[in-house]
């Protein structure tokens, strides 16, 4: 087994790329908006891996922001709905 060059660096000298923008921003931005018994966000889906990952994808955002929004899947239109309970 060869040895490594392991080395510690100043995290000032690691140039990182712009973050990483999800797919759902668009989403996400709208989360923002809802209000605790107010209206409901409407999304069109083409399939159920899609829906699982919207989903995921706002159930990471109440984690990260202390907030509870919750969805309901319309399946004979092909739309999800995601809502603030009072």
């Amino acid at each position: 087994m060869r040895k490594k060059d392991i080395q510690f660096v100043d995290r000032d000298k690691v140039q990182t790329s712009r973050a990483r923008t999800s797919k759902f921003s668009e989403l996400l931005d709208a989360l923002d908006q809802l209000d605790p018994g107010g209206q409901a966000i409407e999304v069109n889906y083409s399939n159920d891996k899609e829906v699982n990952s919207m989903r995921t994808a706002v159930y990471q955002y109440n984690k990260d922001n202390g907030v509870k929004i919750k969805s309901a899947k319309d399946s004979q239109n092909n739309k999800i709905y995601f809502y603030r309970e009072k």
